[in-house]
């Protein structure tokens, strides 16, 4: 002990040893003056098993340590000490209680070795007697018809032999092993007088069968040997691209879409001007911002620049108007260039010839192609009217000028495409009317011959004079899957014409239909009939849901 100050908190220590009492209570701590609880005994002590013919060191003081007398632990091996007989030993595992009786001793033994009568009764027929545990059991002379260690669930292998004292000799039927999954059997043998039977616990019996199930993805065949499974989980990586087009799936394959990009980028992510700005985190797979600046890249015109910037490298057609002569020399257009091509499209604003347009189009093939693609030329303005109009120094004159250019300029592409502009709003309905092509030799011929057939109060679906008909061309192909399968056919071109009916007389402009998966047939089937009746169509998605979505453009 030392003399301190109150309230003095630090820990006082001396050089000598501890000596406390350690957990086992049999030993003291050789440890130097410390603080807290002594440390575990770390001296072994020897054990020995109950039967007496294993021992083993464990630390003193673990519960390992406990002992009832008889031993410390069990060896897992056969007792084999004597019983009370003195004659047998004991066939028990192991154990920490006394043995039990000798099994033998007459006073434990009150029937025949089967079971199946008792030994008083069989006294009764003139047994002898047994007086020790050595005496032999009397037998009752009936089948044993023990249950063996073989057979199965369905059917339990019996003794055949008469009542006896011991083992039962081996099995002498035959048995039938099943696969784990149970589609295969196996016929058990006897080999040099042995029955060797092979439970299933044992030995694992596997057929070849692969199973035919789909995985938990939906996407892929289990594909296991003898398979067992019942939620087939996928354990392959599922590997489809995610939203944002850059990475893939890293996810185990599984059902529905996948989640979105988790991939963030923290550099800032701007325009091509660099005017507008997304600031970091930016999710992967982020477009651009939109920016309403005039757009700033390199034109191969020294035009003035009308649409704004753009994530696009290629920029849109220059819409500014310049002044070309047609391929006659009769007149001058205004017209848009668009680089990159060998063509000039006409706008509809003409400078000279005052009146009907059919001499221009007689001489310009381009005009006439557009014509057929349901493009109204706008050619009545009058020169005057038209030079005033720009020329004016009102600037509402010049803006309406204007946007009537930009306008058509802007339906460009799509006329490139095949599709039709509407540019009723920019004219009148008298205009309209007024703007038609001049009727040519084979426009002649088939109103001479449609005036014909109305003299001669002849059908037209009768056809003639060999008239163009609008009615599909079919393929022999199709023609024979037609006969083969009339009612799918039929099916399929009942739904074509309708989405191509309700296309043209509704309001939207394009129209889809998505079909159920089936077969490569079926598919090709739907493939012809569409370029017939001239929708688009798409297969999509893989087998066995691979389907077809057809498409009506107005």
């Amino acid at each position: 002990s030392h003399s301190v100050r109150c309230g003095q908190s630090a820990k006082i220590n001396c050089s000598n040893v501890c000596g406390n009492t350690l957990n086992c209570g049999k030993h003291s701590c050789t440890q130097v003056c410390h603080a807290g609880k002594c440390s575990p005994c770390q001296l072994t002590v020897q054990q020995v098993c109950y039967c007496g013919s294993n021992f083993k060191e464990v630390l003193c003081g673990s519960e390992e340590e406990f002992s009832d007398g008889f031993g410390s632990f069990s060896c897992e091996n056969i007792c084999g000490k004597k019983l009370n007989c003195g004659r047998h030993y004991c066939r028990q595992i192991c154990h920490p209680q006394p043995c039990q009786l000798c099994p033998r001793l007459p006073q434990v033994v009150y029937r025949c070795p089967c079971g199946q009568t008792p030994l008083s009764k069989l006294l009764e027929l003139g047994c002898v007697e047994r007086k020790i545990c050595t005496d032999p059991i009397p037998s009752c002379g009936k089948t044993c018809g023990k249950p063996l260690s073989c057979g199965s669930y369905e059917f339990i292998h019996t003794c055949e032999s008469l009542c006896h004292e011991g083992d039962c000799r081996p099995c002498s039927h035959t048995s039938n092993i099943y696969c784990r999954c149970g589609f295969k059997k196996k016929v058990s043998v006897t080999l040099g007088g042995f029955f060797f039977l092979f439970l299933i616990a044992a030995i694992t019996f596997m057929c070849d069968k692969r199973c035919n199930k789909k995985r938990s993805c939906g996407r892929h065949k289990c594909n296991e040997v003898c398979c067992v499974d019942t939620e087939h989980k996928c354990s392959l990586v599922c590997g489809r691209k995610l939203n944002c087009g850059l990475h893939r799936c890293e996810e185990p394959c599984h059902r529905g879409n996948c989640q979105t990009c988790w991939q963030t980028s923290f550099d800032e992510l701007t325009c091509y001007c660099g005017e507008s700005v997304i600031y970091p985190p930016v999710p992967c797979g982020t477009q651009p911002p939109e920016c309403k600046k005039t757009c700033t890249r390199p034109h191969d015109c020294d035009h003035p620049v009308y649409h704004t910037c753009h994530s696009e490298e290629k920029c849109p057609p220059c819409t500014y108007l310049t002044q070309k002569w047609c391929m006659g020399k009769h007149e001058v257009s205004l017209t848009i260039t668009q680089l990159g091509t060998d063509t000039f499209v006409k706008s509809s604003f003409r400078l000279l010839n005052v009146g009907d347009c059919s001499p221009c189009v007689t001489c310009c093939p381009g005009r006439r192609s557009l014509a057929s693609k349901s493009w109204v030329l706008i050619c009545k303005l009058s020169p005057t009217q038209l030079y005033l109009l720009q020329q004016s120094p009102d600037p509402v004159s010049k803006l309406i000028f204007l946007i009537a250019a930009i306008s058509i300029a802007t339906k460009l592409t799509d006329l490139q495409l095949g599709d039709s502009v509407e540019i009723s709003r920019l004219i009148t309905k008298k205009e309209m009317k007024q703007a038609r092509l001049q009727c040519d030799e084979e426009c002649l011929a088939l109103q001479r011959n449609r005036r014909l057939a109305e003299a001669l109060e002849i059908d037209d679906n009768s056809n003639p004079f060999n008239i163009h008909s609008s009615g599909p061309k079919y393929s022999d192909l199709l023609k024979e899957d037609a006969r083969k399968d009339i009612k799918f056919v039929s099916d399929i071109e009942k739904e074509m014409r309708m989405l191509v009916e309700a296309v043209n007389k509704g309001k939207h402009t394009k129209k889809s239909h998505c079909y159920p998966p089936m077969n490569r047939d079926h598919r090709r089937i739907i493939h012809e009939l569409a370029q017939v009746y001239g929708i688009e169509s798409v297969s999509y998605d893989n087998e066995p849901k691979r389907n077809v979505v057809i498409t009506a453009v107005k």
